[in-house]
């Protein structure tokens, strides 16, 4: 089946980011890194709610997940096959 699925995150690029946001992203954004813990990336992506969508332009290769209609977050899997986030962004229309 190809390649095994992803359960793990890593959030530790982004605390600073996570210290400029509403407590309501943090929690949402949590509650993401939990569901892909315990239903691995693939499922998590058919989840509705969170819009995970691969980006375009000067992001090609990088993907998003909706925390609000506000805020994105920002994540790529690296050659280790682990989630790494690169920004939590506010957005006003989207740029890319």
């Amino acid at each position: 089946m190809g390649k095994s699925d992803i359960f793990e995150v890593t959030l530790s690029d982004v605390e600073k980011d996570l210290k400029k946001v509403p407590q309501h992203i943090i929690i949402k954004l949590l509650a993401w890194v939990d569901d892909v813990s315990v239903r691995g990336i693939r499922e998590v992506r058919k989840t509705p709610g969170y819009h995970d969508e691969p980006l375009k332009g000067k992001r090609l290769g990088q993907r998003s997940i909706r925390l609000s209609k506000a805020y994105r977050a920002i994540y790529v899997i690296d050659d280790a096959n682990n989630i790494a986030f690169i920004k939590i962004i506010e957005v006003d229309k989207h740029e890319y």
